[in-house]
């Protein structure tokens, strides 16, 4: 007999595994999945017990033979795809290709590409579990029965394009029902008063602020009440009345799992779930790092367990004592508790070795893959050390029946903030910080001076990526491996947009989620979605039957799409009569829903194809938004062109539209700085919604900036643009140059 084959999913992660295998292996690499469902039809059997009708995926037939070939005169088979369902699910169907020849399969789980850990794969291998295969067909059956019965009643009702899906939806319906909490709040008006004070001539002031007012919370909902208690405060007694000391303990964070990394990515890095995982994966099967060859430099990255192995625990320790210290690592190893229902095969995401420090390997990765690796890497060492210390101090001070408060905390002890802080989120609280000075008891001090401000309720905050993934994580909607592929997907269909870094529903996106909230409640419950997850890791966990899990939800599902097919609202032949005349033809126009949302259209169509876009006061009341000129001719005709919305933001169209279809990518008067190439900065969006700014004469140049440039030269050193750069206090004009350190405060 000939050599061992081992198949993974990826060539890199075969490059890879090869070098550490020899030659007594051979290794080979799937490209992903060999079968699927099929794409133009449903391809599942409903009535003959949900049997799936898997085909070869369009391309995979040669992998295929190339995968045969190299198993004809092989001992063995290690079928080694990614160690959760859908590698189980790879695995499986590469087994039913070539397990025909009376040959031994086995599975191999490698959690982490290093010599070591693929070596102890292979020595010990388990069989295929069938439990695992059928608890991800049972979700790809769920999903495809979703998208394949309700997308074409979509496309019927409302357009072409759209899709529905059984986790994609329920994540649209958490951004619409938060858009329209935002939109019903109505901001309450309160006062919050804070005494400056000092100690009798010995400046600096602190802060104190007023929390009781006769034993009763300081509810102040007015200018004239604060003012009638401040001018009550001034000239009394402000005494000390308590003194509390106590020492607080901040602990490190788990190490990552998948949910986290993708909410730390977004708030550190600004980057999508989708970057994150992409990245993360390129970490995972392998970078060249020169004289250490190809190395995998993190574990397996799908993981919602925060479990780490021994080996792991014990070389962290090591480095924790070696490069900061005894005082820095606790006397036992900290222990993180996984969420209920975690895959505790896993371990938590970490660098698989501590000898190949960020640093060591900077030279190696990218920007984007070093900063990911670092994260990791921080995150990790940090959850193995002691917690840090701080003096918390909280003084209570009295006046006249009016408690005030101040708090201040010193930190005594860095633990594990030496090497890493997790990020916040906004609408999380900071640290309480500020020094006090030492006070008693019975001390008298000096009023300095009484503030009152003026504050309103705040709305809860619209979803960014971190906030969103985390929502769903706590819902129990979906899976960590899944959330990139959902938030990538409401923003491709444009159900979704990005703007400051936020989801905003669109028109289209509150339509679509109406319509199956509406026809498909069931589908739309957060508790049922949650409800299907827990059953799909019964069946993994095989205390319930597969088939069982989607006859459950097929029944209630069949009626409610019957229903649908008939009383589902016809959006795509609704037309809403509207009093405003059309100014080509003189006709009424009327409401109709296109491809970006409601947009005006001539009652006289197709005869006159005059359509106009619009938006509604806060009465409802239609406002017409008429096209805006611009300083440019058509290139095609030579009429005015006007400024118009399209699928990647603005753009400068003909005003004789349809009739002349000339477009041009918007302008910002700003040359390209490109030596030589004389074309203009234009501005372009990416397919995700970004904005950017790229040579005209693209793709001869290829010159392109984030940053908006601004027509004017920089008064410092003559650059001849500056840039709007947006940071997190607002937005400031600096120069690109990086020599020169020109800005100007605030927005323009």
């Amino acid at each position: 007999m000939g050599k061992s084959l081992v198949i993974v999913e990826s060539p890199a992660k075969a490059r890879t595994i090869n070098k550490f295998l020899g030659k007594d292996f051979v290794v080979k690499a799937s490209v992903g999945h060999i079968k699927d469902l099929p794409e133009n039809r449903l391809g599942v059997d409903i009535k003959g017990g949900f049997k799936p009708q898997y085909v070869v995926i369009k391309g995979k037939k040669k992998i295929i033979e190339e995968l045969k070939r190299a198993s004809r005169d092989t001992k063995e088979i290690y079928l080694a795809p990614d160690p959760d369902r859908e590698g189980e699910a790879i695995a499986w169907h590469i087994a039913e290709e070539l397990g025909d020849r009376g040959r031994k399969i086995y599975r191999a789980l490698i959690h982490e590409i290093t010599p070591q850990a693929v070596i102890e794969a292979i020595k010990n291998p388990r069989q295929l579990q069938e439990s695992l295969y059928r608890a991800q067909q049972a979700r790809r059956i769920l999903d495809r029965l979703v998208g394949y019965k309700i997308s074409p009643l979509l496309w019927q009702k409302v357009r072409r394009g759209l899709s529905a899906g059984r986790v994609q939806s329920v994540a649209l319906k958490l951004i619409c029902d938060r858009e329209r909490q935002i939109r019903d709040f109505v901001p309450q008006e309160y006062w919050t008063i804070t005494a400056q004070l000092q100690q009798p001539d010995k400046p600096p002031p602190f802060e104190a602020r007023l929390t009781q007012i006769k034993g009763k919370k300081a509810n102040i909902g007015s200018e004239k009440e604060a003012r009638e208690i401040t001018d009550s405060l001034r000239g009394r007694r402000f005494v000390v009345e308590e003194v509390l000391k106590k020492e607080k303990k901040r602990y490190p964070s788990a190490p990552f799992i998948t949910s986290t990394l993708q909410q730390e990515a977004s708030r550190k890095l600004r980057f999508s779930a989708k970057k994150t995982m992409l990245i993360a994966q390129q970490l995972y099967e392998g970078i060249d790092l020169g004289q250490w060859g190809r190395v995998g430099l993190i574990t397996y990255m799908r993981t919602d367990s925060v479990r780490l192995s021994q080996q792991a625990l014990s070389n962290v320790r090591e480095l924790i004592r070696r490069e900061f210290g005894k005082e820095f690592l606790p006397p036992k190893p900290n222990v993180y508790k996984s969420r209920p229902g975690a895959q505790e095969a896993h371990e938590a995401i970490r660098p698989t070795s501590l000898e190949l420090s960020p640093e060591k390997v900077r030279d190696y990765l990218r920007p984007d893959q070093w900063s990911l690796y670092k994260l990791i890497w921080e995150r990790f060492i940090a959850s193995q050390m002691r917690p840090a210390l701080f003096d918390q101090t909280t003084i209570k001070i009295r006046a006249d029946g009016h408690l005030f408060l101040a708090t201040g905390s010193i930190m005594k002890f860095a633990g594990f903030t030496a090497i890493y802080v997790e990020g916040k989120d906004d609408q999380e609280g900071e640290e309480e910080g500020g020094i006090l000075p030492p006070l008693n008891p019975g001390e008298e001090l000096e009023l300095v001076d009484l503030v009152s401000k003026q504050h309103f309720t705040q709305p809860p905050p619209r979803f960014t990526e971190s906030t969103l993934v985390k929502e769903l994580e706590e819902k129990g909607i979906g899976r960590p491996s899944t959330y990139a592929t959902i938030l990538s997907t409401i923003l491709d269909k444009r159900y979704v947009k990005l703007v400051e870094r936020r989801f905003h529903p669109t028109e289209l996106g509150f339509l679509v989620a109406d319509l199956l909230t509406e026809n498909f409640p069931t589908i739309m419950d957060v508790g049922f979605t949650a409800k299907m997850e827990e059953d799909l890791d019964k069946i993994e966990e095989e205390k319930v039957p597969w088939i069982k899990v989607l006859e459950g939800f097929y029944a209630t599902f069949e009626k409610n799409l019957k229903r649908a097919e008939g009383k589902m609202r016809d959006v795509k032949r609704e037309r809403v009569p509207t009093e405003i005349i059309c100014d080509r033809c003189g006709s009424k126009m009327e409401i109709r829903w296109g491809k970006y949302g409601e947009f005006l259209s001539c009652s006289a169509y197709p005869e006159c194809k005059n359509a106009k876009m619009f938006s509604r006061d806060e009465e409802g009341k239609i406002k017409v938004h008429e096209a805006k000129l611009a300083d440019e001719n058509c290139p095609l005709c030579g009429s005015p062109m006007v400024v118009k919305e399209g699928k990647f933001g603005e753009f400068l169209a003909c005003s004789r539209y349809p009739e002349c279809k000339g477009t041009k990518p918007l302008g910002t008067g700003v040359k390209c700085p490109q030596h030589g190439c004389g074309g203009e900065l234009v501005q372009k969006r990416t397919k995700r919604g970004r904005v950017f700014y790229s040579c005209s004469n693209y793709p001869q140049c290829r010159f392109a900036l984030w940053e908006k440039p601004i027509p004017r030269p920089c008064p410092q050193c003559g650059a001849p643009f500056l840039v709007e750069k947006a940071t997190k206090r607002g937005t400031v004009i600096v120069c690109r140059e990086t020599e020169c350190d020109y800005k100007e405060e605030g927005e323009l």
